[in-house]
């Protein structure tokens, strides 16, 4: 019988993936509210432009890292990989991602950016999984990006620097809440959701 020995360290598991957000700022300011009247907000916008967010989640210990980028090119990609691996994972010899299968999240993203001998150290580093075997794991940083948009992105934001701000505190007090996804099935509730799936005895 083989036994699982505690003392070897498994390599941290993320999840990554990226949306867009579109900067708007407010055409009218809002008015505060006065006596016997509430506060008004004009729906009115102009737009800014655009940006981009990615998120690497780690699902077992509830740690997430995000970026905001202007782009969401191969080099903004392999940057935001590299940050994760030297900035995060330091002491970790293999990083395993589940992330989806885009032209720009491959090992020769890194090439593209670094010289040969970093970029092979990097994607030494990295153990790959693409979508859609590991879908239910993509998911995972989907619903944390969900949050974000809720929580933290509901409002109008103008600026790169204005989201980053807004991006960081949100992941800095998600982080202190040690804020994690239950992805998983209890019995009763697979008997409910995959009853068709169940055999039908008389």
């Amino acid at each position: 019988m083989c036994i699982a020995n505690p003392m070897i360290q498994q390599p941290p598991r993320i999840c990554m993936d990226e949306m867009g957000k579109n900067l708007v700022k407010d055409k009218y300011p809002p008015e505060p509210a006065k006596p016997g009247q509430v506060a008004r907000e004009d729906y009115s916008y102009e737009k800014e432009g655009s940006a981009n967010l990615f998120i690497a989640y780690e699902p077992l210990v509830g740690k997430r890292s995000l970026k905001v980028t202007e782009h969401r090119t191969k080099k903004d990609w392999a940057l935001f990989m590299r940050e994760v691996l030297e900035g995060h994972y330091p002491e970790a010899s293999k990083v395993v991602v589940v992330m989806d299968n885009l032209n720009t999240h491959t090992p020769a993203s890194f090439y593209e950016v670094f010289p040969p001998e970093q970029a092979k150290a990097l994607v030494d580093r990295l153990e790959i999984h693409y979508t859609p075997k590991h879908a239910s794991w993509l998911n995972i940083a989907e619903i944390e990006l969900s949050v974000l948009a809720r929580q933290g992105l509901a409002h109008n934001i103008a600026t790169i620097e204005e989201l980053c701000w807004q991006v960081q505190s949100w992941q800095d007090h998600r982080n202190q809440q040690v804020g994690t996804v239950n992805w998983q099935f209890r019995t009763a509730d697979a008997r409910i959701k995959l009853k068709r799936l169940y055999p039908v005895t008389s």
